[in-house]
């Protein structure tokens, strides 16, 4: 099955959009570990490899076909929550209060841009 055929239906859709945060979120997370947590070799490691994660993720998503515009309000979302659980998982940061109330913020809005339509 092509990615195109997956993301034709809305379950597809959000697998694609779920691996697409969940690689720009580590991609980004490699930029992290680079510029705060390494040095010298490993610091130049760290960013070949979030290079490669990015490069992956883009490829990932415009391969599939997504109508990014269209799911744009989903895909934020899901970066949003994505990246909470990589900084707890990997960086052991824990979201302060504002990092909660903004955030239930995102997935409101995220929720006003998915579903506008069909609540018309």
């Amino acid at each position: 099955m092509q990615l195109s055929q997956l993301v034709s239906s809305p379950v597809g859709a959000f697998v694609v959009l779920v691996i697409a945060a969940y690689l720009e979120v580590q991609g980004d997370a490699c930029f992290q570990s680079g510029l705060y947590h390494s040095e010298g070799i490993k610091r130049i490691g760290w960013f070949v490899v979030g290079t490669v994660v990015l490069v992956c993720y883009s490829l990932f998503l415009n391969s599939s076909k997504v109508d990014f515009g269209k799911l744009l309000g989903t895909y934020v979302v899901l970066f949003f929550l994505v990246a909470q659980v990589v900084a707890k998982l990997q960086f052991h940061q824990v979201p302060s209060k504002p990092v909660y109330v903004g955030g239930a913020f995102v997935v409101v809005g995220g929720l006003i841009m998915s579903l506008w339509k069909a609540l018309r």
